[in-house]
């Protein structure tokens, strides 16, 4: 609490109308400051102070970015297919970055990463085909 007292401070007041001096004064109890901290919405300034980036994506955000990622990859496998043979294969696309991704191994695989693996071995396809 001590690294971001500020952003806590103007969360207090935004958000209860609490002053923290009442905690220091003892006119707030240790429970209830902690309650109330704990209780902060995503948006505010504490936590985003906390959390950085991630604060503020949620789920939508992150079920948008998987969207958008897929239909990317869906555009990408049908452009690949329907291409002149003689043309050069389009780029495969980019992951959208996710806070807290910076190598994007959090991310999707791309069409490129998806199919890096070894392929079945010749008894498997015989034992899948037979």
């Amino acid at each position: 609490m001590e690294e971001h007292a500020e952003a806590l401070e103007a969360d207090l007041l935004r958000y209860y109308g609490v002053d923290l001096l009442d905690w220091h004064r003892e006119a707030l109890s240790s429970r209830r400051l902690a309650v109330l901290v704990r209780h902060l919405p995503p948006d505010s300034a504490f936590v985003r102070a906390r959390e950085g980036e991630a604060a503020e994506w949620g789920l939508t955000d992150h079920l948008l970015a998987a969207v958008v990622d897929h239909l990317a990859i869906a555009n990408w496998m049908f452009t690949s297919a329907n291409r002149d043979e003689y043309a050069d294969p389009p780029e495969a696309p980019v992951p959208v970055p996710r806070p807290g991704a910076t190598d994007m191994s959090d991310c999707p695989p791309t069409a490129d990463q998806a199919d890096v693996g070894h392929g079945p071995t010749a008894a498997e396809l015989a034992r899948f085909f037979g």
